[in-house]
């Protein structure tokens, strides 16, 4: 019992070290300040938000120093190379220090570098304490940290709303405070042994709870932004800490809960709910039926043989038929099963990778970097006094984003549908977006639709993607497959900032404010290409997910009719 409470807590950790560690989601927050201190070009602006996605490169050695350090060490390196990297800039920002353009790029680098730490320790804290549903746990912890942005706009607006500044200090403190907070339960860490079906039912329903909390955290900072005075924020953030706070208090919820199921005897039944998509078990019962299934000969049909001995028929694809291109595209090389482990090599030969790579690309990265020139977005339109609500809006909405991508689970026994389909209608809002702000001009109510929209969208694909991965390329490869799949992050960061930077710049000279002894472009002349160029590239992005979902549909319904029918 000792040991399920310990579980608890270390999931309570995990959410917090997740909420406050997203700190490159705040960048957009004190860009402009950090452009007029250095006296950068926009481009040169970009190159340090690309520093921080290029972090994610170096995120494989999180997992050698696990190799060799115990988890509490990592994630303090974590804490203290965040608190370095961060600070400097702090200092910098305050005219304390002075800092060459270099030493800067190298600073923000460091700083994408800890973030990529501390996600790796969530992640195995999530996957060492609870094995059975882990889709769930990651999920949930994952979408925590697109509230980070959110809880920091809070955070700044009630210690001192005028300064931008104080977005780099938080980002130096809040970290390492997190992670001597998380420090006890993580030591603490229960043994692992093997859960009974019942206590895995009852953990999903805990789950499920939490997710409904989440839900609420989400809603209530969305109304963060109508604060209006520095005790009405104060307030709010305190509001916010307590819903961060009620996670911790699962052990109590999961003793209440058993004591209600033996004493009042609830009528509801957890059966077949489907909160897990592929655990360990169903994929080895899936393998298993896949290699029984008889040959078609090329008619098309196939019989699996059940659990119980009898047979089942299974309609398939008639290869006797003549194929279009379109079908000889689909076809050509598909996935016979999920879960089929797939190291680097064989990888990078798939084209469901890189159909995925760059639905990806084109899709969650283009939202990143939306992000990150949010503040510049405003300020050209206008808006710059509505830049901490914006990045409270993005954050809210991705958070939502993360948390739908965990609904295939818990409907899934009333409504299938391959993961790779969702992934396809996830993508949908953000060309409708970037079309949207191309056409409405400097339009208020449409920058802030839109930015909901971005977020919602590429919030759904960053945290979907684990899962994804471990589905289409195997479960025991996804730590080195993933971070392959997220070298797509810098790239397009780089690539996608610097066509924003150029068109920026060079548009610069048509509407010119001068702010100190730079120039900064003003209109929507700013952003109009970028944003029809970005559209149209999530355009290629939605094409890409279309195909990809049309050539594992049929390894998702095969699963799916093979664990009916076990």
């Amino acid at each position: 019992m000792a040991g399920g409470s310990r579980k608890w807590m270390i999931l309570g950790a995990t959410i917090w070290i997740q909420a406050f560690t997203g700190t490159n989601f705040d960048f957009s927050a004190y860009s402009s300040e950090l452009k007029t201190v250095l006296g950068l070009s926009q481009v040169q602006l970009n190159y340090l938000a690309t520093a921080s996605d290029l972090g994610k490169l170096f995120g494989w050695s999180s997992g050698l120093a696990l190799m060799y350090m115990p988890l509490s060490v990592v994630m303090f390196m974590s804490a203290f190379v965040g608190f370095f990297a961060y600070g400097l800039q702090w200092l910098l920002i305050r005219s304390i220090i002075t800092l060459p353009y270099f030493l800067v790029f190298l600073l923000c680098l460091l700083a994408g570098c800890s973030i990529c730490w501390f996600n790796t320790v969530c992640f195995v804290l999530c996957t060492q304490n609870f094995p059975a549903i882990r889709p769930l746990a990651i999920s949930l912890t994952v979408s925590f940290n697109g509230v980070s942005a959110a809880l920091y706009a809070l955070a700044a607006d009630a210690i001192n709303p005028s300064s931008n500044a104080l977005y780099l200090l938080l980002n130096a403190l809040i970290p390492l405070l997190t992670s001597i907070v998380a420090l006890p339960p993580i030591l603490c860490q229960p043994s692992l042994e093997p859960l009974p079906l019942d206590a895995v039912r009852r953990d999903s329903l805990i789950f499920l709870i939490l997710n409904i909390l989440a839900v609420l955290t989400g809603v209530y900072l969305l109304i963060s932004p109508i604060a209006s005075t520095f005790t009405t924020a104060r307030l709010l953030f305190a509001g916010a800490i307590f819903l961060l706070v009620l996670p911790l208090c699962i052990p109590g919820v999961v003793y209440a809960e058993r004591w209600f199921r033996q004493t009042v005897n609830a009528s509801f039944c957890l059966d077949g709910s489907g909160f897990i998509l592929v655990d360990a078990d169903d994929l080895e019962l899936h393998k298993e039926l896949i290699t029984r299934t008889g040959s078609n000969n090329g008619s098309g049909v196939s019989n699996v043989l059940k659990s119980d001995g009898s047979h089942h028929e299974l309609v398939g694809y008639n290869l006797t038929q003549q194929e279009s291109c379109c079908e000889k595209l689909i076809r050509k090389d598909q996935l016979e099963m999920l879960g089929e482990e797939h190291r680097a090599r064989m990888l990078v030969r798939r084209l469901d990778f890189w159909l995925y790579y760059i639905t990806y690309l084109c899709g969650g990265t283009i939202g990143l970097v939306y992000s990150n020139n949010l503040g510049q977005i405003a300020q050209s339109l206008g808006h710059s006094s509505n830049t901490s609500a914006l990045i409270t809006l993005y954050s809210a909405f991705s958070y939502f984003g993360r948390l739908l991508s965990a609904a295939p689970d818990y409907i899934r026994a009333k409504f299938y549908f391959a993961r790779t389909g969702w992934l396809t209608i996830a993508l949908l809002p953000t060309p409708v977006a970037f079309f949207l702000l191309a056409e409405s001009g400097s339009s208020s109510s449409i920058l802030h639709a839109s930015t909901a929209l971005v977020g919602l969208s590429s919030g759904f694909i960053f945290a979907a993607a684990v899962s994804i991965t471990s589905e289409l390329f195997g479960p025991n490869s996804v730590g080195v497959n993933h971070n392959i799949l997220i070298t797509n992050i810098p790239i397009g960061s780089l690539v996608y900032g610097m066509f924003a930077a150029i068109i920026y710049d060079g548009n610069a000279s048509f509407s010119i404010s001068m702010v100190t002894d730079m120039v900064v472009c003003m209109g929507t002349r700013c952003y109009f290409s970028t944003f029809i160029l970005w559209g149209s590239l999530s355009v290629v992005g939605l094409v890409c997910s279309v195909l990809l979902f049309l050539r594992t549909r049929h390894a998702y319904d095969h699963f799916e009719l093979y664990r009916q029918i076990s």
